[in-house]
């Protein structure tokens, strides 16, 4: 396979719009009130994609390493695992990933912030330190919180609270009430992907060591916490789009759910892992357009 597509597997393409559905609605929660900045917009995106990309050649380093992808395993074949990519190659990888990371963070941050407000350019200097670390440690090292339940938890805060909170914030310089409903219905459908992901890998991580939450609760009652994590979602964007004015055109950012309400009732059916694949798809998709209605929506209100 040429090296260019072998890389571009890595990345995980199907991956990417769900890393960009919280920077969307943080974006639009901000143009709403009144800020617009094009380049900083552009800016945040590629930091975001440079961000997930890591997160991806770093998982499949991690859990290729420590045989989690092996011959049991039911979702695609991994790079190092087939052997497409050796193991200094992709550690290569990485470590260019998260280079581009950090450059781009601080181009993002001194179009935001200048040198002007160190105090604000410190803050999330640390947070983007924070999301490079969490994104090599998911699967990499002794201590990966992938493989000690805590996923979920990382997924949540940094898909959803800080994506739009912290990408609202870039342009607005504070904290915005509006933000936090989308921010927990993002967050939330987030971590129902990597849900998803675990369910579907439950009995292959589960024989390698790798306690993710699925493996903890077990099948049916991570399929529960599934539906719960999607009523959430779905609560938060009917309380924000009720307050903003069902007329208004955020209700569009409803529409999406059409599709997960459908995804939940095919999951209530499935009884085999390797039907879960073509599922996560669906939810992460349906969020990705979820922060795109919330960004077309927020041009009317200039």
């Amino acid at each position: 396979m040429h090296t260019f597509k072998i890389w571009l597997r890595t990345a995980r393409i199907r991956t990417l719009p769900l890393s960009i559905a919280g920077i969307l609605a943080g974006t639009a929660i901000a143009r709403a009130d009144g800020y617009r900045d094009t380049l900083l917009f552009l800016l945040t995106l590629g930091t975001t994609l440079a961000y997930q990309i890591t997160s991806n050649f770093a998982n499949d380093y991690g859990d290729g390493v420590k045989g989690t992808d092996n011959e049991t395993r039911v979702g695609p074949v991994r790079t190092l695992q087939s052997g497409a990519l050796t193991r200094a190659q992709l550690k290569r990888g990485i470590l260019f990933a998260a280079g581009l990371s950090a450059l781009l963070t601080l181009a993002t941050l001194y179009r935001a912030f200048g040198l002007e407000r160190i105090g604000y350019l410190g803050l999330f200097l640390l947070l983007g330190a924070l999301a490079i670390w969490a994104a090599i440690r998911y699967t990499v090292g002794d201590s990966a919180y992938g493989y000690r339940g805590l996923g979920d938890l990382f997924v949540f805060l940094f898909f959803g609270l800080v994506s739009v909170q912290g990408a609202q914030f870039l342009y607005s310089l504070q904290i915005s009430g509006d933000a936090w409903l989308p921010a927990v219905s993002i967050g939330a459908l987030s971590t129902a992907v990597l849900n998803l992901n675990n369910l579907r890998d439950r009995e292959s991580d589960q024989a390698s060591g790798k306690r993710t939450l699925v493996v903890l609760l077990g099948f049916e009652n991570g399929r529960r916490y599934h539906y719960a994590l999607c009523a959430m979602a779905f609560l938060g964007m009917c309380t924000f789009v009720y307050l903003k004015g069902i007329t208004s055109l955020y209700t569009l950012s409803l529409l999406p759910f059409a599709i997960i309400f459908r995804h939940l009732a095919r999951i209530a059916r499935i009884h085999q892992p390797a039907d879960l694949d073509p599922e996560l798809k669906k939810v992460a998709l349906s969020t990705f357009f979820i922060g795109l209605l919330l960004y077309i929506a927020s041009h009317n209100f200039l």
